[in-house]
């Protein structure tokens, strides 16, 4: 018999066979991490997303909105500034967005997140805390560079969007930082103030150049719902900071009183809308479409096992509830209290 031309192994594959197997599993493995190599940074820029919150931007992109909505129905087109509103959107979403980090870095300083934390980019390891503080230094710096923007563009004076600005800015880094607003039961009254009355007035400023205080009466349907956010958030978390000796108003009041003041906070902006569509237009009755996801969440916030959940379904409750909102200012024939020049 003739001589194989191939030495077979023990199981009965060739040598040919192993160093060809031996090549594809070499090329798998380098067409593995290549595609590792090229999905780490995509990997690493969804952390980074993730650490911003962005569930929550709602909160600060809805007065945005609707001061520039406010603006275009007050001074007319001829007033609207594209660039203007982008630099406006810059400054605040990145403002709003270094302050969730500075949230996330000192709750996790303060031992007050854990294993059972809604954030968890420290407590896992996700970030370091110098990536956290990094991400913070450059959401601040490209607020400030967006603010520089708005100064050229906007004709409101400098002093007037400087004073705003950098009340907000500020106030987003003590809500957490410095004497920590929070930690002293008066996070509450900030966000009410914040996420409200001074976005929706500086977003109209910065179009409009005039200050126009009745601007604060439409701001109060959502200043009043991303205070709903922020308590229900309190409230859920209110054992575990109760234990690290943090002080917030769901605490001072109690799982009862919680619930109530939610429900205000929640239901409030609907009898609103009701009597604005009652006296001046139909249109201001398109935010009662959400009515009845409204009913949901406060029934998850009445259950323990469900109220984890609340915070995010009430931003994204924020986020229907402001544009249907924006577009019946922007319809509406009349605007009370405010008129046009």
């Amino acid at each position: 018999m003739a001589a194989n031309d191939r030495t077979s192994s023990p199981l009965g594959y060739s040598s040919t066979d192993t160093m060809l197997n031996a090549n594809s599993n070499s090329s798998n493995k380098a067409e593995r991490e290549e595609k590792q190599h090229i999905k780490a940074p995509l990997m690493k820029f969804k952390t980074y997303l993730s650490a911003l919150r962005p569930w929550s931007l709602s909160a600060s992109l809805m007065p945005t909105l609707l001061g520039t909505t406010l603006a275009l129905r007050v001074h007319g087109y001829e007033s609207l500034s594209i660039l203007t509103f982008l630099c406006t959107v810059l400054t605040v979403v990145t403002v709003h967005c270094a302050g969730n980090v500075v949230n996330t870095y000192y709750d996790f300083v303060k031992g007050i997140d854990d294993r059972k934390a809604d954030d968890r980019t420290l407590v896992d390891h996700i970030l370091s805390q110098d990536e956290v503080v990094t991400l913070g230094v450059l959401l601040y710096g490209a607020g400030c560079l967006g603010f520089v923007f708005l100064v050229y563009l906007s004709p409101a004076k400098l002093e007037h969007l400087a004073l705003v600005y950098f009340g907000g800015l500020s106030s987003s880094f003590l809500y957490t930082g410095g004497i920590g607003l929070k930690y002293i039961a008066l996070g509450d009254v900030l966000i009410l103030v914040i996420f409200g009355p001074i976005s929706v007035l500086f977003s109209y400023m910065a179009q409009t150049g005039y200050i126009e205080w009745a601007t604060i009466f439409y701001a109060i349907p959502l200043a009043l719902n991303t205070e709903a956010i922020l308590h229900s958030n309190n409230t859920r978390d209110a054992e575990s900071d109760k234990r690290v000796g943090i002080v917030t108003l769901a605490i001072l009041i109690g799982r009862t009183s919680s619930y109530v003041l939610y429900a205000v906070l929640l239901f409030t902006p609907y009898v609103i809308f009701m009597v604005l569509g009652m006296k001046y237009s139909v249109l201001f009755l398109l935010p009662m479409v959400t009515f009845k996801q409204a009913f949901a969440i406060e029934r998850q916030f009445r259950n323990e096992s469900t109220v984890q959940k609340v915070p995010r379904q009430t931003a994204k409750l924020n986020l229907f509830f402001g544009i249907l909102y924006v577009i019946a200012c922007f319809g509406a024939p009349q605007l009370p209290l405010i008129s046009r020049k």
